[in-house]
């Protein structure tokens, strides 16, 4: 059981990247005792703040930072590319840094100011063997055996990519929970829809596993461009055009390069009112 008076006035900052949005505590400077209660009711978009996924930022020995994710269900996620990038690029400006090492469970990644107002992150090596991702049997990532032959891939976290004529044409709200809960993703998976737009161009729409429609995400869009690069259906540097707007995949041999846009929304506190109003259990 956690006391809820701890919660009170409790700071954290609001950020999106491309409409995929964030909650980011800080505990570095105030110890959080994160709960799946509490991130499921900061999730809430009418009684909560609302957001994708949550970050905590932490102290690290090796790198400058380090980072822990919730979904909006409450359940950890491993990484998530466009909330790195925008803390990145927010501890970036304060320390008048170009460039910055964040841990996640994903490993120590490399981010960095491009010039040009954008920031980019490196994701690491895509995770290509089905026991990597994780599959729950050996097979062909390249192929699974469920209805409309998608690509397989691991960022850290599972994807499921499919490549349709027509994204905008899928029922995400129908098809994204049935894949997601697939038997063949132990952990469940992301699940993206992508058309090719031409050589270096992509249209894709997300499911994030554990939260649902989101208007980008950083590591399905990666996900997507090693998928569509290992089929020979575009090059290994691609534009993705989401709902939310256009972010850039670079798969280089040192990892998966993502650049994007970022936004600092606002800051605030949590009030006693709401704090005493959740469901601790």
């Amino acid at each position: 059981m956690t006391e809820p008076q701890q919660y009170i006035g409790l700071p954290f900052m609001k950020m999106h990247g491309l409409g995929n949005d964030f909650v980011v505590m800080d505990a570095r400077k105030r110890e959080i005792a994160m709960t799946a209660a509490l991130a499921r009711a900061l999730s809430d978009r009418h009684r909560g703040v609302g957001f994708d996924q949550l970050a905590l930022i932490h102290d690290d020995p090796e790198a400058d930072l380090a980072l822990t994710f919730y979904n909006a269900d409450g359940s950890l996620s491993a990484t998530c590319g466009n909330a790195t990038r925008c803390i990145a690029a927010h501890e970036m400006a304060l320390r008048g840094m170009r460039a910055l090492r964040l841990r996640t469970d994903r490993g120590v990644l490399e981010a960095r100011m491009t010039g040009d107002g954008q920031t980019s992150v490196n994701m690491g090596a895509p995770l290509t063997e089905w026991q990597d991702i994780p599959l729950a049997e050996a097979m062909d990532t390249l192929h699974l055996p469920i209805d409309g032959d998608p690509v397989a891939t691991g960022m850290g976290n599972p994807h499921c990519s499919f490549f349709v004529e027509d994204a905008e044409a899928v029922n995400l709200a129908t098809r994204g929970p049935e894949v997601e809960h697939h038997p063949l993703f132990p952990a469940r998976t992301n699940v993206q829809f992508a058309s090719i737009l031409g050589p270096d161009h992509l249209r894709m729409r997300v499911w994030e596993r554990g939260t649902g429609i989101t208007l980008a995400s950083g590591s399905s869009s990666c996900a997507v461009a090693v998928a569509a690069a290992r089929r020979g259906l575009t090059s290994r540097a691609v534009k993705l055009t989401l709902d939310g707007g256009d972010i850039w995949i670079d798969w280089r041999e040192d990892g998966v390069w993502m650049t994007g846009p970022t936004a600092h929304v606002f800051d605030a506190t949590l009030t006693a009112e709401f704090v005493n109003g959740l469901d601790h259990a």
